[in-house]
């Protein structure tokens, strides 16, 4: 099947002449256009920005009039949204109409040079410094096309507001993390090593269980164990041997992550929040369920297997290696899924947690090829395959539908869309739930035309999903049983709801400056709250620990700000600025996510969420921070310690 879609994806790349021609010459500008960029002030909100290019000898600039299939046009883009664009992007300077040679058709082009015009309107307040980007598309002769995929440049803008000093105040000088007011507190990683290693862990022991992986038991086993004959220490020395090499393969996965580019401490967080990687992955599932369903199979290319599995057969340490190499690739159907959320979800705490994630996964995998290599008398006491893989099967599928709705959701808070508000999350598990179960009893719509056998097993399975979405029911109602506090993390906010007044939403500032206006105003401590949409700890924080009535009073005696790191809704234009971080890196500040990411590197030497600091309103660290901490009386040590911390400096 897979196959096939690779065939067809080559069928429409040989059909779009330019798309081929753009995957093989798709750069950016490599000097053959030199742009200068200003703005023109047409009224008092309206504005020209104009580019003027240079170009050289022998290139040409496509226009936006051009009739040829899939040219995109040039465009003029902007980093605020705010800013309305009137009509598109005009391209002008001497246009001649060539036969083309690359397209082998008329063509509209630019030569020498070239002018790209857009008119503006503001609708917020206008920076003095303004920040675009140009998309334009060029050529040479008959072989080489280039698109620009956003040329960045920056421009002044008469009358424009610069930005202010408390706008783009990252560092916060008093801020000293080697001697807080009150030594108490301590700061932790955010989720624990072991916490990870045991998720990854179930993820491989739900791995097992698949028609990819659970057939290949018995027969690996049995083969280490033939092949050996009388020598019965050589077959467990290989079978160890082999287990140690699905192990080492799924630890090696993480190892790029340790060379991600220096400089952006938070990288890793950006990569697991980036709401186009969740949507990636939201389609994966997708397209990864169906296939559960039996609608067609997905196998990586043939080729690839076929090469590892040509080298399993030398009966050597390396032809072992191999073999277990083979397996981590014919598996791939069963176990990608697992392992892209186990990426996406322990990415934010860095490589190391990925490393734990992926050691839990990759030693579960590797436990029962040395278990039975021991014991092989247990091997008949394992169940034979049968239909019973292919309900498994069915039932992951509608698993990965759930998990679907996660990544979904991800992208969907931190861009800000409202599409799977928490109810309908919520209501998307509870049809899941209700699938499987219905599925599991073989009741209508899902009744299988062949006789279905019950199980104690089963009906277990059945009771326990059951269980589970009567659960989940009450949250989609705007009640006090809508908290489901045994999965707090995964739905959406409280805040986040189709009601208009939600039962358990206390929506707090999310603008340091505000805070710290308010903190001096009411001669009252701040406490930070770094946070983010996709952070499963920090909304068991919010719905665990923070609604206890010891700790919701000590909270009230401080001024509460929740910032958000992965918050990908853009600054206003005049609150965009470049930051010189302290590493000497330049960074650009566009988004609500880069700046309060930015401070909590800049000022904490920490990337994780959450995070909670305790600042007086002159901006002095009461205590020690702390990450995750869900025993309720510890927390609320720490908050009476920063209380008391304060009622010292104001003595």
């Amino acid at each position: 099947m897979v196959n096939k879609i690779f065939f067809l994806c080559k069928q429409l790349t040989a059909t779009a002449g330019l798309l081929f021609l753009s995957a093989v010459g798709f750069s950016q500008n490599t000097g053959q256009l030199k742009w200068q960029v200003s703005t023109q002030k047409i009224n008092e909100k309206e504005f020209v920005i104009t580019a003027k290019g240079t170009i050289t000898d022998g290139w040409r600039v496509f226009t936006n009039d051009n009739t040829i299939d899939g040219l995109s046009k040039a465009a003029v883009l902007l980093t605020d949204s705010s800013i309305i664009k009137e009509g598109d992007a005009e391209v002008n300077g001497a246009v001649q109409n060539i036969n083309d040679p690359l397209f082998t058709q008329k063509a509209n082009i630019v030569e020498n040079e070239v002018t790209i015009s857009q008119k503006i309107k503001f609708t917020n307040v206008i920076p003095a410094i303004l920040k675009l980007s140009l998309t334009y598309n060029f050529a040479k002769g008959s072989d080489q096309f280039y698109t620009e995929p956003g040329e960045k440049f920056e421009t002044t803008i008469e009358g424009g507001v610069a930005v202010s000093e408390n706008d783009n105040r990252i560092k916060i000088p008093t801020i000293d993390l080697k001697n807080p007011i009150a030594n108490c507190g301590t700061v932790q990683s955010g989720k624990n090593l072991w916490e990870i290693f045991i998720i990854g862990f179930l993820g491989g022991l739900i791995a097992l269980l698949t028609p990819c992986v659970f057939p290949m038991i018995p027969l690996t086993v049995s083969f280490f164990t033939k092949s050996a004959g009388n020598n019965r220490k050589k077959g467990i020395g290989n079978a160890m041997i082999y287990g140690g090499f699905i192990f080492l393969i799924y630890v090696l996965l993480s190892v790029p992550f340790y060379f991600l580019p220096k400089g952006n401490e938070e990288i890793l967080n950006n990569i697991s929040t980036n709401p186009w990687l969740n949507i990636f992955f939201f389609v994966i599932f997708i397209v990864f369920a169906l296939s559960f369903f039996g609608l067609y199979e997905i196998t990586l290319p043939s080729s690839i297997a076929n090469k590892a599995d040509s080298k399993s057969n030398t009966g050597t340490v390396m032809g072992i290696f191999f073999m277990a190499l083979t397996l981590a690739i014919v598996s791939f159907s069963c176990t990608g899924p697992i392992l892209g959320s186990l990426l996406v979800g322990a990415l934010n705490g860095g490589a190391i947690n990925l490393t734990a994630g992926l050691a839990g996964f990759g030693l579960a995998l590797a436990l029962p090829f040395a278990l039975f290599a021991l014991f092989p008398q247990l091997l008949s006491s394992l169940p034979k395959s049968g239909g019973w893989l292919s309900e498994v099967k069915v039932v992951l599928g509608f698993v990965e539908l759930a998990m679907a709705m996660k990544f979904l959701s991800n992208a969907d808070l931190t861009q800000h869309w409202g599409v799977v508000k928490r109810e309908v999350f919520i209501a998307c598990w509870v049809l899941c739930g209700l699938c499987v179960t219905l599925y599991l009893l073989n009741w209508p719509p899902f009744r299988r035309k062949y006789p279905v056998k019950f199980s104690k097993a089963k009906l277990f399975f059945a009771c326990l999903f059951a269980a589970t979405t009567i659960y989940l029911v009450p949250g989609v109602t705007n009640t006090r049983y809508s908290k489901l506090s045994l999965i707090s993390g995964f739905p959406p906010p409280y805040c986040y709801s189709v009601y208009q007044q939600p039962y358990y939403c206390d929506e707090p500032l999310k603008d340091y400056n505000e805070a710290l206006r308010i903190a001096r105003q009411r001669n009252k401590p701040i406490m930070i709250d770094f946070t983010g949409w996709n952070c499963v700890n920090c909304r068991k924080m919010e719905e665990n620990v923070w609604p206890n009535d010891k700790v919701k009073k000590l909270m009230g005696e401080y001024v509460l700000v929740s910032l958000y790191v992965d918050d990908r809704k853009k600054l206003p234009a005049h609150q965009q600025f470049t930051y010189t971080t302290s590493s000497g890196a330049k960074k650009e500040i566009i988004t609500i996510g880069d700046k309060w990411a930015t401070m909590q590197v800049e000022n904490f030497g920490v990337t994780s969420q959450p995070y909670y600091v305790l600042l007086s309103p002159d901006e002095k660290l009461l205590n020690n921070p702390v990450a995750y901490e869900p025993d309720v009386k510890a927390y609320a040590a720490w908050l009476q310690c920063g209380l008391d911390a304060f009622s010292k400096t104001k003595q």
